[in-house]
C-alpha cells in the first residue's frame, strides 16, 4: 500500500497528516465518499471547504528554499582550485611587482566563477516546475452546483468533474465514469492511455499503473468523462511524494571536481615543500633573503598549475558546444566529464529506447501469423507473405471504421493504438479515408473499461446491385475491436479460409495459443470482430450494446511500441565500452523484457514488487545483474540508482516523466528527454536530449571520455614542466650551479605563462582518440595522478632536468666563443627547456599512439600553438628590447640547433616508451586469442 494513499496525507504545504493510511483503491466508491464525509450529488459546502483549507493547507507543492546570489558566488570562490588561483595571483604580484600577471589570473577567476554561476541560474528548478504544473482551475461540485475554483483551493472530499483534455488537479477516487481513459506515462511510464473504472480492487499493494479506479495529479484525461472525489492534495499526492524525493536528494560533487580538489591539495603541499627546501638550501649557501624569497615563490607558482581551472572550464565548454551540436544540451559543464566516467546507464523505455509510436507488428488471421514491416505512423511497409495473403477485407474495414484516429503526414491525431490500426489498414491496401466516406458511421458503442471493447455500426449495401443505380441497403454491419478476453465472450464464430465457422474447442485452443504467443513476445493484442445485422438500429446505447453479440472473429493484431533502430547499436557500443545498460520502466514486465531482448540488454528481469522483497544490502549485491526493472515506482528507481552508487559505480539515469525526476537528480548524471520530457524531468536533469535518442547518450559518453583525456593531457603537460623546474633548482641548490638559481624569476613565469596559454587551450579541443569506446570505464575513485602517470611525469621531468642542466654546464665548453657572455649559458638552457615543452606538447596527446602517425595532424590548433610559442621564444631571446627584461642574449643558428636537438630528447624517450606499451598490448591480445 502506498504510504501516500490517505485522507489527510492530502495535506498541502506545512500541514500534518492526522488520519491513518487508507488504501482508497480497495474501497467501494460509496465507502470512500462516506469516509471523506461528502455527498457526491451535492459536494462539500462552502463552509466545510473553507475549514478543510485551514486544516490541510493549499493544494500546492512547497516553494524551494532560495539561495542568495552572493552565497552562490562565495561557494564558487571557495572551490579549492580557485583558492589556489588566488594564492597564485598574490604570489605573482609579490614576485614580479607588476600588475599584468596577477590581473590575468584574477580575470581567469572571475570568468570561471561567472560561467559556473550563469550555468546554475539557467538550470530550471524541479520543484518550481511541479508547482507550475499544479496551477490552473478545476470544476467542482459544491453546495449542489458546479463551480470553477483554483486548483490550489481543492481539499480532500471535493467532488471534481473531468472531461477529455483536462489535467487532473489532485489525487482522487473515481466515483462515476463514462469511457474514461487517462494518459499516465509521466507518472507510471505506461506508454498507452489506461482505461479507468469505479470498481474496488482487492490487492492493497498494487503498482500505481494497476490502480484502475484512482486518478493522479498532473495526468491527463484523453477520452471520456468522470467524477472523482479528492483523496489527496499537495505533498500528499503521488506527485507530491516525488517532489519530496527530489528535495531529499543532495547533489554530490562530480568525479572531476573531487579529483581536481585532490590534485590541488597535493600540488599545494608539493609547492610548500619545494619552497622550503630551496629556501633552506639557499640560506645554507649564504644567499640573501630577498633573492631567495623571489626565487622560491616563483618556483612555487611554477609548481602550481594555476591555469588548470581555466583550461578545465575551457575544455568543458568546448565539449558542451560539441555535444549541443549532437543534440545534447548540458546544464552543468562538469557533467560533460562525468559522462566519461559512467559505468551504468539506467534508462527509461518509452520514447528513449522505443519510438513512442505504437506499431502493428503482427497479424494473425485464418490461423496464420503474418509479419508487418515498417514502424511508427508512416504507412511505408507491408504485410509479409510467402504464399499470398488471405482475404483481409473484413479485418481491414474493422481497423479503419471502428476507429477514431487520423493519420496525416506521419502525424497521429487520436489514440496511439487506433493509429497503429489505421496504418496497418493502409499497409494492407485499404484507402482508409475512402472507406470512411463509403461506410459512414451510424451509431457506436464507445470503449468502456468495464467491457473493454468498442463497436461501430454502418450500412450494409448490396454489392451486386447495378453500378448505375444506388446500391440498396440490405442491413447493417457491426464492427468491434477490443481486448481478446472481452470480445471472446461475445463471439460465437471465426472467419477461416473456408468461410465463417462456429468456434469449437480446437479453434479456441488455437486462438488462445496465438494470443499467448504474441503476448509472450511483448506485444499487446487486440481482437477484431464483427457481424451483419438485418434489423433496424435502436437509438439508445444500451440497446446497441445488446446487439454486440454473436460476433465473428476476423483477426488478432499484435501491437508494440517498437525499439529505435539505432538504440540496439548504441547499446552494443556501450557494452563494448564496459558500460552496463539497465531498462527501468513503469510498463509491464513481459513487454519490457521483450523490448530488452530485441535491444540486446542482458540480465535478470524483475518487477517493483520483487524489489520490495529485497533489503538495501541484497539489492546492492544484485543491482548490477538486473537488465530490466518493470512496473516500478519513483521510489524503486531511486533505490536502484543508490544501490549501484553504493557499489562504487558512476550512474547515468535517463527519463522523461515526473516519475523519473527523483532518480534523475540522484544519479551522477541525469539525462532528460527534450521532446517528450516534462519540465520536472528537465529541471532535475544535468543534460537534456533534443532528439530523445539513446544513441546520443552513447555519443555523449564518448565525448566525455575525450574531454577527460584532454584534461589529463594538460595535467601531464603542466606537471612535467613543474617537476623539471623542481629538479633543476634542487640540483642547482645542492651543487651551487649558476649560483643556485639557473633561471630568473621572470624566466620561470615566462615558461609558466606561455605553457598555460595557446598550448593548453589547443589540448582542450583535441578530438577523442580512436578506440576510446573500446576501453573500460575508469574507476570512479581513480586519481588524476595514477602510479603509471606519475612515473611518466617524473621520468620525463628527469629527462628535462638532466638535459637542461647538461646544456647549462657544457654550453661554455661547446661554444667557447660565447663563454664570456654571462647570460649565454642560462639563455641556452632556458631556450632548451622551452623546446622540451614544445616536444612534450606532442607527446602528451596520446599515451600509446606515435607522434609519427596521422592522428598528430587531426588538431590544427596544436600546430598553431607550437608556432606561437616558438615565435615568442625567438622574440624573447633575439630582440634587444626584451633581452634586458628577461636577462637573455642572442643565440646563433648552431646554438638554436643544440636547443632543439636536446629538447627533442623528450620526444625520443616517450616514443620508445610508447613502442614498448604497444608491443605489450599486442602480446597480451595475442595470448588472449590463443
Amino acid at each position: 500500500m502506498s504510504a501516500r494513499s490517505r485522507a489527510s496525507s492530502a495535506a498541502g504545504v506545512g500541514a500534518e497528516p492526522a488520519a491513518p493510511l487508507v488504501a482508497w483503491h480497495t474501497l467501494a466508491a460509496t465507502v470512500v465518499a462516506s469516509r471523506l464525509q461528502v455527498d457526491p450529488t451535492i459536494g462539500l459546502t462552502a463552509g466545510t471547504a473553507l475549514a478543510r483549507q485551514g486544516e490541510y493547507g493549499p493544494n500546492l507543492l512547497p516553494e524551494p528554499a532560495k539561495v542568495a546570489a552572493w552565497r552562490k558566488i562565495i561557494g564558487l570562490l571557495a572551490e579549492k582550485m580557485t583558492l589556489v588561483l588566488v594564492i597564485a595571483a598574490v604570489v605573482s604580484a609579490v614576485v614580479s611587482r607588476e600588475w599584468e600577471t596577477p590581473v590575468v589570473i584574477l580575470a581567469v577567476i572571475m570568468l570561471n566563477t561567472a560561467l559556473n554561476y550563469l550555468q546554475e541560474r539557467r538550470a530550471e528548478n524541479s520543484l518550481q516546475a511541479l508547482r507550475i504544473m499544479s496551477a490552473g482551475m478545476a470544476v467542482v461540485r459544491r453546495d449542489g452546483s458546479e463551480q470553477e475554483v483554483a486548483r490550489s483551493a481543492l481539499v480532500p472530499g471535493d467532488i471534481v468533474l473531468l472531461d477529455a483534455g483536462d489535467s487532473i488537479p489532485a489525487d482522487g477516487r473515481v466515483l462515476e465514469e463514462s469511457r474514461l481513459q487517462v494518459a499516465e506515462a509521466t507518472l507510471t511510464g505506461e506508454s498507452e492511455p489506461v482505461g479507468k473504472s469505479t470498481h474496488p480492487l482487492a490487492a492493497e499493494n498494487l503498482p500505481l499503473g494497476d490502480r484502475d479506479n484512482m486518478l493522479f495529479m498532473n495526468t491527463e484525461v484523453t477520452r471520456g468523462r468522470a467524477t472523482m472525489v479528492v483523496t489527496a492534495i499537495g505533498l500528499g499526492t503521488e506527485v507530491g511524494a516525488i517532489a519530496a524525493l527530489i528535495g531529499e536528494v543532495k547533489r554530490e560533487r562530480t568525479p572531476l571536481q573531487r579529483r581536481i580538489d585532490q590534485l590541488a591539495r597535493t600540488l599545494t603541499l608539493v609547492a610548500l615543500i619545494v619552497v622550503a627546501v630551496v629556501f633552506a638550501l639557499g640560506l645554507l649557501r649564504g644567499q640573501s633573503w630577498s633573492d631567495l624569497l623571489i626565487i622560491s615563490v616563483s618556483l612555487a607558482v611554477a609548481t602550481i598549475p594555476e591555469g588548470l581551472t581555466a583550461v578545465v572550464a575551457f575544455t568543458l565548454a568546448m565539449g558542451a558546444a560539441r555535444l549541443a551540436g549532437r543534440g545534447a544540451i548540458l546544464k552543468q559543464l562538469s557533467a560533460v566529464e562525468t559522462l566519461g566516467s559512467v559505468t551504468h546507464i539506467a534508462t527509461d523505455k518509452t520514447g528513449t529506447l522505443t519510438m513512442n509510436e505504437m506499431t502493428a507488428h503482427r497479424l494473425n488471421i485464418h490461423g496464420h501469423d503474418f509479419q508487418i514491416t515498417g514502424t511508427g505512423y508512416s504507412t511505408d511497409g507491408e504485410i509479409l507473405s510467402e504464399g499470398g495473403l488471405p482475404d483481409l477485407t473484413e479485418a481491414l474495414l474493422t481497423m479503419a471504421l471502428c476507429n477514431d484516429a487520423v493519420i496525416g503526414d506521419g502525424k497521429l491525431v487520436g489514440d496511439p493504438t487506433e493509429g497503429a490500426l489505421v496504418v496497418l489498414a493502409e499497409k494492407g491496401g485499404l484507402d482508409v479515408a475512402a472507406a470512411r466516406r463509403d461506410h459512414p458511421r451510424l451509431a457506436e458503442v464507445p470503449f468502456d473499461a468495464d467491457y473493454k471493447y468498442m463497436a461501430t455500426f454502418h450500412r450494409l449495401t448490396d454489392s451486386t446491385a447495378d453500378a448505375s443505380q444506388s446500391a440498396p441497403v440490405i442491413g447493417y454491419r457491426c464492427l468491434a475491436k477490443g481486448a481478446p478476453v472481452a470480445l471472446m465472450q461475445v463471439t460465437d464464430s471465426v472467419l477461416t479460409a473456408d468461410g465463417i465457422r462456429p468456434i469449437d474447442d480446437l479453434h479456441r485452443r488455437n486462438i488462445h495459443e496465438a494470443i499467448q504467443g504474441l503476448a509472450g513476445e511483448g506485444l499487446r493484442t487486440l481482437m477484431l470482430a464483427g457481424r451483419r445485422l438485418h434489423t433496424a438500429l435502436p437509438d439508445d446505447e444500451k440497446s446497441l450494446q445488446a446487439l454486440v453479440t454473436g460476433l465473428t472473429i476476423y483477426a488478432i493484431v499484435g501491437i508494440v511500441d517498437p525499439a529505435r533502430t539505432e538504440a540496439a547499436q548504441a547499446i552494443a557500443e556501450a557494452r563494448g565500452a564496459g558500460i552496463q545498460v539497465h531498462m527501468i520502466t513503469g510498463d509491464h514486465l513481459v513487454t519490457a523484457s521483450a523490448i530488452a531482448k530485441d535491444l540486446g540488454i542482458p540480465g535478470a528481469a524483475a518487477s517493483g514488487l520483487d524489489l520490495d522483497e529485497l533489503d538495501d544490502g541484497e539489492l546492492g549485491r544484485r543491482a548490477a545483474g538486473f537488465g530490466v526493472l518493470a512496473r516500478v515506482t519513483p521510489a524503486h528507481k531511486i533505490r536502484m540508482v543508490k544501490a549501484l552508487q553504493r557499489e562504487g559505480n558512476v550512474v547515468a539515469m535517463t527519463g522523461d516523466g515526473v516519475n523519473d525526476a527523483p532518480a534523475l537528480k540522484q544519479a551522477d548524471i541525469g539525462i532528460a528527454m527534450g521532446i517528450t520530457g516534462t519540465d520536472v524531468a528537465k529541471g532535475a536533469a544535468n543534460m537534456i536530449l533534443t532528439d530523445d535518442n539513446f544513441a546520443t547518450i552513447v555519443a555523449a559518453v564518448r565525448e566525455g571520455r575525450g574531454i577527460y583525456a584532454n584534461i589529463l593531457k594538460f595535467v601531464r603537460f603542466q606537471l612535467t614542466t613543474a617537476w623539471g623546474f623542481v629538479l633543476i633548482f634542487l640540483v642547482a641548490g645542492v651543487t651551487g650551479l649558476a649560483g643556485g638559481a639557473p633561471f630568473t624569476a621572470l624566466q620561470i613565469l615566462w615558461v609558466n605563462i606561455i605553457m598555460d596559454g595557446p598550448p593548453a587551450l589547443a589540448l582542450g579541443v583535441d578530438p577523442a582518440e580512436p578506440g576510446t569506446m573500446q576501453q573500460q570505464p575508469r574507476p570512479a575513485n581513480e586519481r588524476l595522478l595514477t602510479r603509471a602517470r606519475l612515473v611518466r611525469i617524473l621520468g620525463l621531468g628527469l629527462v628535462m632536468a638532466a638535459g637542461t642542466l647538461a646544456v647549462l654546464t657544457l654550453a661554455p665548453v661547446v661554444f667557447p666563443d660565447s663563454a664570456d657572455d654571462a647570460a649565454f649559458a642560462s639563455t641556452l638552457a632556458f631556450t632548451t627547456f622551452v623546446f622540451y615543452q614544445v616536444f612534450n606538447l606532442l607527446n602528451v596527446r596520446s599515451d600509446t599512439h606515435s607522434v609519427f602517425s596521422a592522428q598528430t595532424l587531426t588538431n590544427r590548433s596544436i600546430w598553431v600553438a607550437l608556432v606561437a610559442v616558438i615565435v615568442l621564444q625567438v622574440a624573447v631571446v633575439q630582440l634587444e628590447v626584451l633581452q634586458g627584461l628577461f636577462d637573455t642574449t642572442a643565440l646563433t643558428a648552431p646554438q638554436w640547433g643544440v636547443a632543439v636537438l636536446v629538447g627533442s630528447s623528450a620526444l625520443w624517450v616517450e616514443e620508445t616508451g610508447k613502442a614498448v606499451v604497444r608491443a605489450s598490448v599486442r602480446r597480451r591480445l595475442g595470448s588472449a586469442e590463443k
